[in-house]
């Protein structure tokens, strides 16, 4: 029970960024009537939300997966919200409250399942591989260890910066505790971190201790704009609902990703690369995606953070349920939870990356049908910074490998849908 009980503080340590980052990246989009952001509305939504969600995931599935208001999403919401919605931000969260509600249907339909199965062995450890250098990628870039360069993609970031010096002497410390096996080394790993980040102007002192609660952003899709509900402008709106297939194809590849990566480091991922409990966890991942849009903070999906948790010990629903607790009290205390930097986190997920990439063994790569897509997967994943844009480069690469090497018939009729589907999918981005 301890170690479930450290691996949800681990989880939500790695995880509590967003309670500042969210607010932030929607808070342009997000007005009140009084023509101001609705801020404070916009923390207490993410961190309800998310500890709401990640408590019935825990409860439901019975695995260490916790959700919260996903990056990018976010930002394509606050990117459209002016745009294609005409600035009503309640239109805006009805795309993804349908988006939500359409994966759940395929979900209970047993769609959604039914194509992770049908994905070949090599590519489920490929999305492994990938998702551990996206990972690792995640953390070095919010440290300021990798930067974008000048006349190139990216580069070394300044070594002077108290930002990188905290994220290398994250990565040091939790290698060191690993090491030496301490339990929970990645958690101390953070602590530490943010300890030493305090001298260095890194951690900085919270603005204040305790926040009041402000539900004003709950059910944004059946408000109203001028007397119109925004989830009856979606529907009135060709262009939101191409938008809405969009997100449901990010947010459909996305976790099935996720979770891949978290069975991996939480021991429920089976030799032949199922997830134990998918099930659950899609219809709850599903779900959280329309309450995000409920909630008025963008669509919830379960994070790739958790993997943190699961190789801090985590196994049960107990650490998702210990994550999502701890949620809804930093909702009270958001200005403390938000000194946690991504620089002092960026320890953890290297180190998790690292874990990750042992499923390269896996993957048969002298077969050039296995091969080949497998290693088009885990770069695709790392070099886009997108787990959904890696996925459809690998799944249109082993339907391309397949032809050209008289293996067609390899390739379940699910795979196909799948594979067409990410070729509509590209081609409307």
């Amino acid at each position: 029970m301890g170690d479930e009980l450290r691996a949800g503080l681990t989880t939500f340590l790695a995880m509590a960024y967003i309670i500042a980052v969210n607010p932030a990246v929607l808070s342009g989009a997000v007005i009140g009537a009084d023509g101001k952001p609705m801020t404070g509305a916009l923390v207490t939504a993410t961190c309800v939300g998310a500890g709401i969600m990640t408590i019935i995931m825990g409860l439901a599935a019975n695995r260490p997966l916790a959700c919260a208001s996903g990056l990018g999403v976010n930002a394509m919401i606050a990117a459209v919200t002016p745009t294609m919605c005409g600035g009503d931000w309640h239109e805006a969260m009805g795309i993804v409250f349908v988006e939500g509600v359409a994966i759940l249907i395929l979900v209970l339909c047993g769609l959604r399942e039914k194509i992770m199965e049908a994905i070949p062995v090599s590519l489920r450890h490929a999305i492994s591989v990938g998702l551990g250098l996206f990972i690792a990628m995640i953390g070095l870039v919010d440290a300021g260890i990798v930067v974008a360069g000048k006349g190139t993609i990216v580069t070394l970031g300044n070594v002077y910066s108290p930002t990188f010096i905290v994220g290398m002497l994250s990565i040091v410390i939790t290698l060191i505790l690993s090491a030496l096996h301490v339990n929970g080394a990645i958690l101390f790993g953070i602590i530490i971190s943010v300890i030493i980040g305090i001298p260095l102007g890194v951690t900085t002192a919270p603005k204040g201790i305790v926040d009041a609660l402000d539900f004003s952003t709950v059910g944004a899709p059946f408000m109203t704009t001028k007397g119109v509900m925004g989830l009856a402008k979606v529907f009135a709106n060709p262009n939101a609902l191409i938008f809405a297939f969009s997100l449901m194809m990010s947010d459909f590849f996305d976790t099935m990703g996720t979770a891949v990566a978290v069975a991996k480091n939480g021991e429920f991922l089976t030799k032949d690369g199922n997830v134990e409990n998918i099930r659950e966890i899609l219809v709850v991942d599903s779900a959280a995606a329309a309450v995000g849009g409920f909630m008025g903070v963008s669509s919830i999906t379960t994070f790739v953070e958790s993997a943190s948790g699961a190789a801090d010990g985590g196994r049960t629903g107990l650490t998702s349920v210990t994550t999502g607790v701890l949620f809804i009290i930093a909702a009270f205390f958001a200005p403390v939870i938000s000194v946690v930097s991504t620089a002092a986190t960026c320890g953890a997920l290297v180190y998790v990356g690292f874990l990750m990439m042992s499923e390269v063994q896996e993957i048969e790569w002298t077969d050039l049908l296995q091969g080949f897509p497998a290693f088009l997967t885990t770069a695709g994943i790392a070099m886009t910074y997108s787990i959904s844009a890696g996925i459809g480069l690998g799944f249109i690469a082993y339907g391309v490998t397949a032809v050209v090497t008289g293996k067609v018939k390899e390739i379940k009729p699910l795979m196909w849908v799948a594979i067409v589907a990410f070729i509509i999918y590209f081609l409307m981005s």
